[in-house]
């Protein structure tokens, strides 16, 4: 009886240790499944590249750009295609003229390539010249006609005087002359206002006098585009923004195409077991 008194005090001991005892094999198990399922990640970093005389700008504008491309991807990707010889051909004539050759993308805004393209205010052509800055450049141009003109044409139609008057050449329609043109009075603008080419761009659109009045009204000695934009008409501000963004989708079109244009670090999420090494790689 002793003997086995003494025995049950042993096991009931051990028992007793054995619960006090900490489980490490949950632990492991615990361990092991947080291994499993711990994931890691990795900074993709943005690899937008802006264009020359657009540097600076990122900022003010990378947000507008995001936004333009995926609401009009359809427009950006048209004028894209279509544009590529008549920017090409451009870009050499601007060359010659010392004028940025980013101002190419003009031709998309203002024709959208149309050499017969006519804007409601007379406007014609590649680069919608009007009547007076035809004139003043010594190139070739049919002027608008007044009413009472369209009255008369309407009547002589099928005449040999309606005929002459259709045959009148206007070098607004043809591209090398209408670009000359265009780059010698966007170079004379560039003068004007001491080279800074956004400014440029918005007097394409609402004429030199307004821009020289959005420059008085900011208050600054030497203001950039953006000091004055809160004094421009709204259209201006977003045919200013829409060059901008042409010029950068163009200059990263092969990432745009791909659905791969990133203007900010963005986090990547990757499961533990994945390599981190070649999955950085293979997102650039």
């Amino acid at each position: 009886m002793i003997f086995c008194s003494i025995m049950y005090s042993m096991c009931a001991g051990q028992s007793a240790s054995a619960q006090n005892r900490p489980d490490t094999s949950k632990k492991l198990v615990l361990a092991y499944l947080q291994k499993k399922t711990l994931s890691s990640y990795i900074i993709r970093k943005p690899n937008v590249i802006f264009p020359d005389i657009l540097k600076g700008s990122e900022e003010q504008v990378k947000a507008y750009i995001e936004e333009f491309g995926n609401k009009r991807r359809d427009y950006v990707t048209s004028m894209y295609a279509k544009g590529k010889n008549f920017l090409a051909q451009a870009e050499k004539i601007l060359k010659q003229y010392d004028i940025p050759t980013e101002l190419k993308v003009l031709l998309a805004l203002e024709s959208a390539y149309d050499g017969n393209a006519v804007s409601r205010a007379g406007a014609v052509g590649y680069w919608q010249i009007t009547d007076d800055v035809a004139g003043e450049y010594g190139i070739r141009y049919v002027s608008r006609p007044s009413a009472a003109e369209k009255v008369k044409l309407s009547n002589l139609r099928g005449t040999k005087a309606h005929h002459r008057t259709t045959k009148l050449k206007d070098d607004r329609k043809n591209f090398t002359i209408a670009t000359q043109t265009a780059a010698r009075y966007l170079r004379d603008r560039g003068r004007k206002l001491d080279a800074k080419w956004l400014m440029v761009v918005a007097s394409y659109n609402c004429g030199l006098g307004r821009v020289f009045k959005a420059i008085k009204k900011s208050g600054k000695s030497n203001p950039d585009f953006w000091d004055i934009k809160k004094y421009l008409p709204a259209e201006t501000n977003s045919y200013v923004m829409n060059f901008i963004t042409l010029n950068v989708i163009f200059d990263n079109y092969d990432l745009f195409a791909r659905n791969k244009l990133s203007f900010a670090s963005e986090k990547i999420m990757l499961p533990a077991d994945i390599d981190k090494t070649a999955t950085e790689a293979s997102i650039q």
